[in-house]
């Protein structure tokens, strides 16, 4: 067996160093990539692609709304994506949901998911109910375990987050491995990033990786700071 590499990451537009995101990116060697607050503005499709090809990945999911990707290396075949606007809410930004279902080889099949929620309670909590359901339909049609990677905005304990626990894998509580705070890069306090499995999915390991080379761009590359799992898809439950 070997681990699929899982990565979250907020980049925050890549307004800050695209080359440290770059080489974070490809320092952590991802087999997946959940991405947050990919460009948005004129030269968005080209950002992306940019982005993708430089860390040796292509475009799994996503759409310039919401600014969310999935990203997928050489071991991962796209069988199928899917874009979702979750409700708007007046006054905040629109919220979404990016959908790759990938064929991983040896390893099996897997639904990579990619979302961001609100900064506001009452609809991070409407929309976590939703992208749950979203899953859940995709699941019913793609049979395959679901990931679940994102910006929560919110720390474990809080509604959306138990909502999300009460359907999945919190997979750093699972098998923590490395750091647990992800925000901000600069003065790291707070984990509001998750790696979210189906039950079926072996944690093998989650974490903001400590190794002292990459740590040194987190705070160039953006805002937050990747979150990597090591996954086994093809588990079964005992």
């Amino acid at each position: 067996m070997t681990a699929v590499r899982v990565l979250s990451y907020n980049i925050r537009s890549l307004r800050d160093d695209p080359a440290a995101v770059t080489r974070v990116i490809r320092g952590l060697r991802p087999d997946v990539v959940c991405l947050q607050e990919v460009p948005r503005l004129p030269g968005w499709r080209r950002k992306r692609r940019r982005l993708a090809r430089s860390c040796d990945l292509s475009v799994a999911a996503g759409r310039r709304a919401a600014g969310l990707a999935v990203l997928a290396g050489p071991r991962a075949r796209v069988v199928h994506s899917e874009f979702h606007l979750l409700s708007r809410i007046p006054g905040l930004h629109r919220r979404g949901l990016a959908v790759a279902v990938l064929d991983l080889g040896t390893e099996g099949p897997l639904i990579a998911a990619s979302t961001h929620l609100d900064l506001r309670d009452d609809p991070r909590r409407a929309h976590t109910a939703e992208v749950i359901g979203l899953l859940d339909r995709v699941r019913a049609a793609y049979p395959a375990p679901v990931v679940l990677a994102g910006d929560i905005n919110e720390e474990p304990g809080g509604a959306s987050w138990s909502l999300l626990t009460g359907r999945f894998r919190d997979a750093h509580a699972a098998a923590p491995s490395g750091e647990a705070a992800t925000f901000s890069a600069r003065n790291p306090r707070r984990r509001i990033d998750g790696v979210f499995t189906d039950p079926e999915i072996e944690v093998i390991a989650c974490g903001v990786p400590a190794d002292p080379d990459l740590a040194a761009d987190y705070p160039q590359a953006t805002d937050h700071r990747p979150l990597l799992a090591q996954l086994n898809p093809r588990r079964r439950p005992r």
